[in-house]
């Protein structure tokens, strides 16, 4: 393995792999049924060419760029000319509504914006053109341009086309530091409006640096491809499967997105995939029902394999276990292991906590799950499992390379390092309350264990704290639940009050089935009321209540009235659930749980 350059910026790093990679191909997307590259020689000459083009237009150094955009190849060479041209990148979701655009262009003073296309325009226009501070609309592909005596409209082509790639002169010019700003990311938002992160060139390296650092430790390092399927514009996204990939010289496929993930991980075979735990709990439960309905054997091996995966977790494989995990390896797990694409060497979990359930169910099945922890103030990764050191599903794995963790004498997490942020863009004071002498105050409660790796326990702030002062961990309970057949999300609470109460949203395979053996017709909102039904999903909750402490309990619960997602703002683009929303939906409806009768 050669040794990780220790870069001076972003921009030189992927500036030394495309010279190193020459016309290897890099960036993928699906055009008209077929996969289709770009060469790292051809994205660093459109990379070289467009950041001309924005100072051609007037743009200067230090001035910010908002980029709306959808994942392709187009994001990528955007977030790299922005910054080759010493300029700061503020990714933006595609979910967000004119209102967000309109917050975000304010508060960072964008003097430009890169949008993909005419409809993610329709909610950006507005926004741009009613800011001050926005000069220039520039749309990768064809977009309507407003009627504005203060916004220039440019096409991506033609600006591209102006210009004459020099390489070599665009990447002499990048002489950021480390500490230079890169890129503002604002959070998505789970208890209220989005604050702007400022992410330097250095926090950002500092990542791909540990990343690499675990790859090439415990994996190898050798022509890595990966599937981009969360938002670019997120830390982890942005990170992890952009910059992370760029630092190996590895191939970047653009997915299709989530209707089609299944069928592009078959066709792309990616060996590193990050992801969030949402998806690793759909995943799991699509394979049980597959296997389901294959017969006693393979359920009888499923079942097998689940039991010696819970016996090997953190301690290696009992002697008396062996025979059956080759007829494993031999018959369930490269089954599975195909429908992965058949060379998988790590999905890396982030985001968000996941249920050591779901972990553990990935690896008794042969599939390398790795949980990483961390957030947007620290670029965003703060440690991930090692598999040589015993993947513990219920710990968050020891810091990175040359990153520092304490516990404070309250429980929260502090985390010291060059991956730490610069500060909260134009909110001084919020970034005294979150930085102190270098450390950064995570909000994030839990501890160490004996071998050095973090176990979390929640969030500070969403810990529920009932009225007798003992503390529950909503995200634990959530997790429990939708690991269940009948509830596919959920949401507790509990602060100051007796005891947990809960919000669910029933599956729709299992309401189909449900309604199907009782001859009832599937209108939802009858069967909301209906006892039934009810009692179907009191079931659930009744064996997640078997296994918890009195204090976690959910004693009482209501069905809500459509699934959580990204488009009716009760999801975060991340898949995070906005607890603000839900509560302020159907808070007095959970009220309500606390006046009936016992």
């Amino acid at each position: 393995m050669r040794e990780f350059e220790h870069f001076p910026n972003l921009v030189t790093m992927f500036f030394v792999r495309a010279a190193e990679k020459g016309d290897a191909p890099f960036l993928w997307a699906k055009k008209e049924g077929a996969w289709r590259s770009i060469s790292w020689r051809e994205a660093a000459e459109t990379v070289a060419s467009l950041a001309a083009a924005l100072k051609a237009i007037g743009l200067r150094r230090g001035d910010n760029v908002m980029l709306v955009s959808e994942n392709r190849p187009e994001w990528c060479i955007a977030d790299l000319a922005i910054m080759a041209s010493g300029c700061t990148t503020v990714p933006t979701y595609t979910t967000n509504t004119t209102r967000d655009h309109q917050h975000i262009l304010d508060d960072s003073g964008a003097k430009a914006v890169i949008v993909s296309t005419h409809k993610l325009a329709q909610t950006l226009l507005p926004a741009a053109l009613r800011t001050s501070g926005c000069e220039h609309v520039i749309g990768i592909e064809p977009i309507l341009a407003g009627q504005s005596s203060t916004v220039g409209f440019h096409q991506w082509d033609a600006m591209i086309a102006s210009q004459t790639p020099d390489v070599a002169s665009c990447a002499a010019a990048a002489n950021f530091a480390r500490s230079d700003l890169a890129c503002i990311i604002y959070t998505s938002g789970t208890g209220g409006a989005p604050r702007g992160v400022m992410q330097h060139h250095g926090s950002i390296l500092h990542n791909v640096e540990g990343c690499v650092d675990i790859i090439a430790t415990d994996f190898g390092w050798d022509d890595e491809v990966f599937l981009s399927f969360l938002p670019s514009s997120h830390a982890y996204e942005h990170s992890g499967g952009q910059f992370f990939p760029i630092g190996l010289g590895g191939q970047i496929y653009y997915s299709e997105g989530l209707e089609k993930l299944a069928s592009n991980i078959e066709e792309v075979r990616p060996t590193i995939m990050v992801v969030v735990p949402r998806l690793f709990e759909v995943l799991r439960q699509r394979i049980m029902k597959n296997v389901e309905k294959q017969g006693r054997l393979a359920n009888y091996l499923m079942d097998r394999a689940l039991a010696i995966g819970a016996r090997q977790h953190g301690r290696g494989l009992p002697l008396w276990d062996r025979p059956m995990d080759l007829i494993l390896g031999r018959t369930l797990r490269p089954k599975i292991a195909k429908r992965f694409g058949g060379r998988i060497k790590a999905m890396v979990s982030g985001g968000a906590p996941l249920n050591p359930e779901v972990g553990i169910f990935f690896q008794s099945v042969g599939l390398t799950l790795l949980q990483g922890y961390g957030q947007t103030e620290t670029g965003p990764v703060i440690s991930c499992n090692r598999p040589k050191a015993g993947v513990r599903m219920d710990t968050v794995g020891p810091p990175m390379l040359n990153t520092e963790v304490r516990i404070a004498e309250d429980g929260e997490i502090l985390v010291r390092g060059e991956l730490v942020m610069m500060g909260y863009w134009r909110n001084p004071a919020l970034t005294e309350r979150a930085i102190i002498d270098g450390w950064l105050h995570t909000g994030d409660v839990g501890h160490l264990d004996e071998d050095g790796r973090i176990v979390i326990t929640d969030r500070k702030k969403d810990l529920i704290v009932n009225d007798k002062g003992d503390n529950v961990a909503p995200q634990k309970v959530e997790g429990m639940l939708t690991l269940q057949p009948e509830i596919v999300q959920a949401m507790v609470v509990g602060d100051k009050r007796p005891y947990v109460v809960g919000l669910v949203v029933p599956d729709p395979e299992w309401t189909a089935e449900w309604c199907a053996a009782n001859r009832r017709g599937c209108n939802f909102a009858k069967l909301r009321t209906d006892p039934d039904y009810i009692r179907g999903l009191s079931a659930a909750v009744d064996r997640v209540n078997a296994d918890l402490s009195v204090i976690e309990k959910v004693r009482r619960f209501i069905v809500a009235d459509e699934p959580f997602t990204v488009e009716n703002q009760q999801l975060t683009p991340s898949i995070k659930i906005r607890r603000h929303v839900l509560k302020e939906i159907y808070g007095e409806r959970l009220d309500a749980l606390y006046k009936r009768q016992a």
